[in-house]
C-alpha cells in the first residue's frame, strides 16, 4: 500500500483550489490533544470521509461533494494535515484510528459507514478492528493489511525517502497555506516518512472482521493484485455465486487502467459501486429469485 503519496502525485492532490463542496460547515474538534479541523456536508445516513497522507479535504476533490447528496458527510483531517495542527507525537496507524473514534465521541457519532483512501483507508481498517462497534460499513479504497503485499517497486523506495525530497518544494508551499503552523512542514514530514516504517501484519485482525468491507483498488495500484484477493478472502469473499448461498457481504472493486492516484477521482465509477454496497444491493443473477 501506499502510505504516503510519491512527490510528483502529492504535488498535485494538495492542490488547494480543488472542487468546490455543497456549501460545508467547517469547524474544530477537540481530539486527543489537537485541534481536528473537520467539515459536515449533506443530509442522511452518516458516512465519515478520510483522506490520503500530505491530503486535506479540498485535496479529494469530487467524492465529498457527490457523497453529499445522498449522506451526511463528515470529512476529517488528520494531524497535521490541512488546518489540523500537529503535536508531538507519532503518526501511526493505531493513533489515527483512535484520533477517528475520539472525534466521533467527539461529534455524537455512535456509528457510521468509513471511507478512506489510502493512508485514510489503513486508519479505516485499524478504526474497524480497534473500534468495531463505531463502523457501520467500511470503503477501503488503495490499501493493504501487510507491508508484504506492496508492490516491490514501492517497498524498494521506502528506505530511500528523506525529508529534503519535500521540504523546499511547491508541496511545502501548498502545504503552508492551510497549516496554523507553517514553520512545521520538516517535522511534519518527518512522522509521515516514520510511518512508512511502521510495521504492519493485519491478517489476523482482518480475518475477524464482522462488518461489511467494501475493497476498492486499481489495477496498477501500489499493492499487488493477489494481496487485494487475499484480503477479499479473509473477509470471506470470493467463493462461487448461483450455487444456492448467498452473496458474501463483503466485495472487491478493482478499477482498470487505474494507478494509486488515479482512484479516488473516479467519482461516477465510484458512486457507482459505493451506493449498492452500502444499500446491501448486488446484481441479480439468472438463479436468483
Amino acid at each position: 500500500m501506499l502510505r504516503s503519496l510519491t512527490i510528483a502525485a502529492t504535488l498535485v492532490m494538495t492542490t488547494i483550489g480543488a472542487q468546490a463542496q455543497a456549501e460545508p460547515k467547517g469547524d474544530y474538534a477537540e481530539v486527543n490533544g489537537m485541534r481536528m479541523y473537520y467539515e459536515v456536508s449533506g443530509e442522511g445516513a452518516p458516512i465519515v470521509v478520510l483522506h490520503g497522507a500530505y491530503m486535506n479535504i479540498p485535496a479529494m476533490g469530487d467524492i465529498i461533494p457527490t457523497l453529499a447528496k445522498t449522506h451526511k458527510v463528515y470529512a476529517l483531517e488528520f494531524q497535521g494535515h490541512g488546518r489540523t495542527e500537529d503535536i508531538d507525537r507519532p503518526v501511526t496507524y493505531p493513533n489515527l484510528a483512535s484520533d477517528v473514534a475520539a472525534f466521533m465521541d467527539e461529534v455524537g457519532l455512535e456509528k457510521a459507514d468509513i471511507l478512506g483512501y489510502s493512508m485514510g483507508a489503513a486508519a479505516g481498517l485499524r478504526l474497524a478492528i480497534d473500534h468495531p462497534d463505531k463502523v457501520d460499513h467500511l470503503i477501503t479504497a488503495s490499501v493493504s493489511y501487510d507491508m508484504s503485499g506492496s508492490q516491490p517497486a514501492f517497498l524498494e523506495m521506502i528506505p530511500t525517502m528523506v525529508p529534503d525530497m519535500f521540504v523546499g518544494t511547491p508541496m511545502e508551499e501548498a502545504w503552508k497555506q492551510l497549516a496554523p503552523n507553517p514553520d512545521g512542514f520538516r517535522p511534519f514530514v518527518e512522522r509521515l516518512i516514520a510511518l512508512e516504517h511502521e510495521p504492519m501484519a493485519w491478517g489476523n485482525d482482518v480475518e475477524k472482521l464482522k462488518m461489511p468491507v467494501l475493497i476498492i483498488a486499481g489495477d496498477a495500484d501500489m499493492m499487488t493484485l493477489e494481496h487485494l484477493v487475499s484480503m477479499f478472502r479473509l473477509l470471506g469473499g470470493g467463493e462461487p455465486g448461483d450455487m444456492g448461498k448467498p452473496l458474501g457481504a463483503s466485495r472487491l472493486a478493482i478499477l482498470p487502467a487505474s494507478s494509486h492516484t488515479a482512484v479516488i477521482g473516479q467519482v461516477d465509477l465510484l458512486m457507482g459501486i459505493i451506493e449498492p454496497f452500502l444499500k446491501g444491493e448486488a446484481p441479480k443473477g439468472m438463479f436468483d429469485q
